[in-house]
Order: C-alpha cells, then sequence, then structure tokens
C-alpha cells in the first residue's frame, strides 16, 4: 500500500527502472509522492519508456547506461538543471551469471561485476555531493538503497560469480554508511536483500540453468525454489518496492548500514 505523501517534494533516482524489481520500485515511489527520475537503456522515445511515463504523471526519464562514468555525470548534471536536488539513490541495475566456477569465462565473470557492483560504486561517488546537499536541508539526510540478494548473504553452488557480485554490494552498503555517519554526511545507506522473484530476469536464468542441467525444466526449477520457501511462493517485484520506499522515507530515519532480507523466510533455515 502506497502512503500517500511521504515522498512529497523529494526527487529520486532509481537504476535499471524500466522492468523487473527496478519498476516496481519506481512506482512505490511515485506513489508516495516522489519525482521518481527512471533510467535504463531504452531510447526516450521507446514504447516502454512512453507507456510508464503515460502511467506515471511524476515520473521522468534519463536514458543512462549506468557502466559509464561519463553517463552518471551527465544524468548527474541534467538533475541538477532541472531539479535542483536528489534526495533518494536507488541503485538497482544488475545481472546474473550461473554456473561452474571451471566454467565461467574471466570475461563474462568481468562483466557481472561491472554491472552489480560497478553501477553502485559509480552512482554513489557521482551523486554523494548532490545527496549530503540535499539531505542537509531534511530533518533525516537523504537515503540510498542499493539493491543486493539473498545471495549476498549465503552461499550457493554453481552461484559463485553471483554470490561474489551481490557480497559485495552488501559490504560497500556498510562500509559508506559508516564513513558517511562518521564524517557527518547526512546520508543513510542500507542495502535490501530480495529473495526469488517472479521477474522476467529470474525467469531467463533458470531457463539457462535448465538448458546447461538438461535434466529438468524452466518451470520446474520455478516451482522448486517456491516449495523451498517457507511461504510456499515466489515474491512479486511490487514487495520489494515496498520495502525500498520505506527506506527511502523518514520513516526509516533511524537505519543505515542495515541490510533488509525480503525472501519469505528462505535465510531464515
Amino acid at each position: 500500500m502506497a502512503v500517500a505523501g511521504r515522498l512529497d517534494g523529494r526527487v529520486a533516482l532509481v537504476s535499471g527502472a524500466l522492468r523487473g524489481i527496478g519498476h516496481a520500485i519506481a512506482q512505490c515511489l511515485a506513489a508516495d509522492g516522489a519525482t521518481t527520475i527512471i533510467t535504463d537503456l531504452d531510447t526516450p522515445d521507446s514504447q516502454p519508456v512512453i507507456d510508464i511515463l503515460a502511467a506515471m504523471p511524476n515520473a521522468r526519464y534519463l536514458r543512462l547506461d549506468a557502466t559509464e562514468e561519463a553517463a552518471w555525470q551527465a544524468a548527474r548534471d541534467a538533475i541538477e538543471a532541472d531539479h535542483g536536488r536528489l534526495d533518494i539513490l536507488v541503485n538497482n541495475v544488475g545481472a546474473d551469471l550461473t554456473g561452474k566456477v571451471q566454467d565461467i569465462d574471466l570475461a563474462s565473470w568481468r562483466r557481472l561485476m561491472t554491472l552489480n557492483i560497478d553501477t553502485v560504486f559509480l552512482g554513489t561517488k557521482t551523486f554523494q555531493p548532490m545527496l549530503a546537499r540535499t539531505g542537509a536541508t531534511t530533518p533525516y539526510g537523504s537515503s540510498i538503497v542499493n539493491i543486493s540478494s539473498i545471495m549476498g548473504l549465503v552461499g550457493m553452488g554453481e552461484v559463485s560469480a553471483y554470490n561474489a557480485s551481490k557480497g559485495a554490494v552488501r559490504l560497500f552498503t556498510k562500509s559508506n554508511a559508516l564513513e558517511f555517519a562518521d564524517a557527518g554526511v547526512p546520508i543513510r545507506v542500507n542495502s535490501v536483500h530480495p529473495g526469488f522473484v517472479d521477474t522476467p530476469l529470474l525467469r531467463k536464468g533458470m531457463e539457462r540453468w535448465a538448458e546447461r542441467d538438461g535434466t529438468v525444466t524452466a518451470q520446474e526449477l520455478i516451482a522448486q525454489m517456491a516449495e523451498t520457501t517457507p511461504v510456499k511462493r515466489l515474491a512479486q517485484p511490487i514487495e520489494i518496492g515496498k520495502v525500498v520506499a520505506f527506506l527511502a522515507s523518514d520513516d526509516a530515519s533511524y537505519m543505515t548500514g542495515s541490510e533488509v532480507v525480503v525472501d519469505g523466510g528462505w535465510t531464515a533455515r
């Protein structure tokens, strides 16, 4: 449920926000009142962008290749010119990679790290000064929310690359939370660790796993995920979005360096 007005007057940026979890996060932030800047790789005249902006009157769109520092700097300059502030940064860009460690080539490993942790670093580095400036004008500061995973908390066979990248997001979050707090920089930094979420990314990942395995279908793998989750289902993206909107708001004013797990009880076993 949206908390109408909770983010009125705030400006938020969500990376990788046209689809899946990122889209749900943008929806929740906008529903709570934030001017929400959606970023992704699509061009502004693409149909997905047109459809989302039509459905979200307080959303804006910027094309952003989150792996490129110059692109982040251009986004910062555009937001400075158009809004003069940023209150909320959600680093959501990500990809998956599974397979036995001896079967993962170095180029694929590096590409995953670029998408899953370099983008978090670049977003944080680029927007930290603006977030700090904005945070100094609000009672509880600005907010960075980094999207990690339960795979950033626990290991799993044939998921070593993804485990490593999402574990890096977790500790990068904690380090920045301490760095900013110790220096009196008014930015809270928290991570969200979703479990198995019903998104196109998950389904494509299971298709690749099933193809590699050869003995099980993607749908069977997804059913197994649901069965091994205590609540017996996958999460819906909006359930992650609601948690991010909470962390972005003043309702989470005493939270920084926290890892918020949204996994239907999976890591409680």
